[in-house]
C-alpha cells in the first residue's frame, strides 16, 4: 500500500515515555504530520502493519525490548520511508544505529538526543516532510 503524500502523511511513533512521546507527535503535527503514538513493540508491529506510515520515528532504549530489533523488523518489511532514532543514549551509540540502519537499507534521519529539542525535531520533520512531498 502507497502512502498518498498530498494527504497528512502518518508518523508511527514507539516510545515509553508518555511525555516525550507527546511532544516529539506534536513536533511531528506542527511540521504537517498525523502522529500515531505506541508504546510496545507489539503494538508498534500491529500499527505499523495496519498503517503502512510515511515515517518512523523509535526510540532505542525500551524496557523488554531492543530498538535494533525495531530497525531489523523496519528493514525486513522493506519500509522505505524515514527512520528517525529519538533516545537517550551516549551519541555514539546512536551514531552507530544510525549506521546500522543504513547498512540495514533503511532511509535514516537524526538522530536526536534526549531531551530532544523543539526546534531540532522541527528541523528534521521538515526536512523529511519535503522530501515525501517531492
Amino acid at each position: 500500500m502507497t502512502t498518498n503524500v498530498a494527504q497528512t502523511p502518518t508518523l508511527l511513533l514507539i516510545d515509553d515515555e508518555p511525555a516525550l512521546a507527546a511532544y516529539v507527535a506534536e513536533a511531528a503535527r506542527m511540521s504537517g504530520y498525523d502522529p500515531v503514538i505506541t508504546g510496545n513493540d507489539e503494538a508498534f508491529r500491529e500499527r505499523f502493519a495496519a498503517l503502512s506510515p510515511a515515517m518512523v520515528a523509535l526510540d532505542l532504549g525500551m524496557p523488554g525490548m531492543d530498538g535494533v530489533e525495531l530497525l531489523r523488523f523496519l528493514a525486513a518489511e522493506r519500509f522505505r520511508g524515514p527512520v528517525m532514532i529519538v533516545s537517550g543514549f551516549d551519541r555514539r551509540v546512536l551514531e552507530s544505529a544510525v549506521r546500522l540502519g543504513g547498512e540495514l537499507g533503511l532511509a535514516m534521519v537524526g538522530p536526536i538526543e534526549k531531551p530532544a529539542r523543539l526546534d531540532e525535531l522541527e528541523r528534521v520533520f521538515g526536512q523529511t516532510r519535503e522530501r515525501l512531498a517531492g
